[in-house]
């Protein structure tokens, strides 16, 4: 796409020895995939988060991607299970032949997850989250899908979707189609920033993509 979004994650304070977790969201061959990425040690403290944005229309008429920022949703998650005390939202939509699937997404998927997170005591944390993006982003799905054929002619629209879900000091990464997640995390000693990807692409380049979409019944040119 020849418009681009990027998202911004910025910790208010830094602590060495930070634990977070990623989550990379994927069918394959039918099967959903979680992939858990340890890129520290664990910590007691909390740290804060701030979200920023940038975002180039590029050469098309309209700016067919679409943003979210929710730096604490906590409250609106309640009643949250005892081991959770913050939670915020990340999100970019990189719209494909319009903005009706990426403003949709943007407009319905955290709606979604608030409506699905786990409420009250469950026995795994980590399990559960897992199992709540999962489905926030099927349902998601369904419910465009459903409005899309349902216009006369149907909507052809579509979007990518990376979700960053902050719970406390671990990252959950949701991600559907080719926008990325990135983790810069800055060496005090060296003093030079390094980049850590949290998510993989979905598009046909990639041979498990490709082989997917074929065994679905797709082709790829």
């Amino acid at each position: 796409a020849s418009s681009a979004t990027e998202q911004v994650l910025s910790a208010e304070s830094h602590r060495k020895g930070e634990k977070r977790k990623s989550l990379e969201e994927e069918e394959k061959n039918g099967r959903e995939e979680f992939v858990e990425k340890k890129v520290c040690k664990g910590s007691v403290s909390i740290l804060g988060l701030k979200g920023y944005v940038a975002e180039r229309k590029g050469e098309r008429e309209d700016m067919q991607d679409a943003h979210v920022i929710l730096n604490d949703i906590t409250e609106e998650c309640q009643p949250l299970p005892s081991q959770i005390t913050r939670v915020s939202y990340f999100a970019v939509f990189d719209g494909h032949g319009g903005v009706r699937a990426s403003k949709f997404a943007a407009q319905n998927l955290h709606q979604n997850l608030i409506k699905k997170f786990p409420k009250g005591e469950v026995v795994s944390v980590e399990k559960t989250v897992k199992r709540c993006l999962l489905d926030t982003f099927k349902h998601t799905d369904e419910e465009f899908l459903k409005q899309a054929s349902s216009q006369k002619p149907a909507w052809k629209d579509g979007s990518t979707a990376t979700c960053v879900l902050a719970v406390d000091n671990i990252l959950y990464i949701a991600n559907l189609g080719d926008s990325r997640a990135i983790l810069c995390r800055y060496n005090e000693e060296s003093q030079k920033h390094a980049a850590l990807s949290l998510s993989k692409e979905h598009n046909p380049t990639q041979y498990e993509e490709r082989m997917r979409i074929q065994k679905a019944g797709g082709n790829v040119r």
